[in-house]
């Protein structure tokens, strides 16, 4: 059965489209067909994720126009067989898809696809709209960073509204020796603040970067840590028991008086 999920977050900057590529790409490599949509209109990124910039002919919107079929937008993956980018348009308006086109568009694609994985714009704006349109559960990116969760807070808030309660969180670039000291929110402290089901963590690792610029998710890199975290997310969503990467927790004093500013 196919599964659509749209990858989200309050805040920019926080490794969505990172994550949507290799989550995208971990499954492809467990034998499952994948296809990662980039639904953030005007500010076109995961191509660069996957290094397929230069193959682009059309895009999402294209498709919607009816400027070109489906499949003429549909790009494969240089690694993978079962890995297809749908991209979206980079100068167009925003505007130039609805909810309901997209929504018709991922129920197209689940005929096709074991997994729909769909980029969405951070914010809730427009483009949110369109990226949970078609979608049957979502993740939630968030760092350990202040305003990060209190936007991710926001957004739960939002796809509740929505009727999408199937949400589920990953913790990005988590400093393992600042969560020790308590510099920085631990897992407890968050999944606490946003009374949401924990999916993984991804610890902080200069590899992306590298990965990224690359055009090669972290994911085909057997010595990167946050590559081994996002393979765990994969089996966990194809539902196998994968434990935590280990790390220590601590509470401390100015987190606890955080955590009552989100309590409901």
């Amino acid at each position: 059965m196919s599964t659509s999920i749209v990858i989200t977050s309050g805040k920019g900057g926080v490794g969505k489209t990172t994550t949507t590529a290799n989550i995208g790409t971990a499954l492809a490599m467990l034998g499952k067909k994948v296809v990662v949509v980039d639904a953030d209109t005007g500010l076109r990124n995961l191509d660069l994720h996957l290094g397929l910039e230069n193959r682009i002919v059309y895009n999402l919107v294209d498709v919607v126009e009816g400027t070109c079929r489906l499949k003429q937008a549909l790009i494969k993956d240089k690694r993978f067989d079962n890995l297809f980018l749908l991209p979206t348009a980079q100068t167009k308006d925003k505007t130039a898809v609805t909810p309901e086109q997209m929504q018709e568009l991922v129920e197209t694609l689940k005929k096709e696809f074991d997994y729909v994985i769909i980029d969405c714009p951070a914010g809730i704006e427009h483009g949110f709209e369109n990226a949970v349109a078609g979608a049957d559960k979502a993740i939630v990116v968030t760092t350990p960073e202040v305003s990060a969760v209190r936007d991710a807070d926001r957004i739960i808030g939002k796809l509740e509204a929505k009727g999408l309660e199937d949400h589920q969180l990953i913790v990005n670039r988590i400093k393992f020796e600042m969560t020790k000291k308590g510099e920085m929110l631990n897992i407890d402290d968050m999944t606490d603040i946003l009374a949401i089901k924990l999916l993984g963590i991804v610890p902080d690792d200069e590899k992306i970067v590298i990965s990224t610029n690359r055009g090669e998710p972290a994911v085909t890199d057997s010595t990167s840590k946050a590559g081994q975290a996002y393979k765990n997310i994969a089996r966990r969503l194809l539902g196998e028991d994968v434990p935590l990467m280990e790390m220590e927790t601590e509470e401390t004093g100015f987190f606890s008086i955080f955590k009552k500013l989100f309590r409901r």
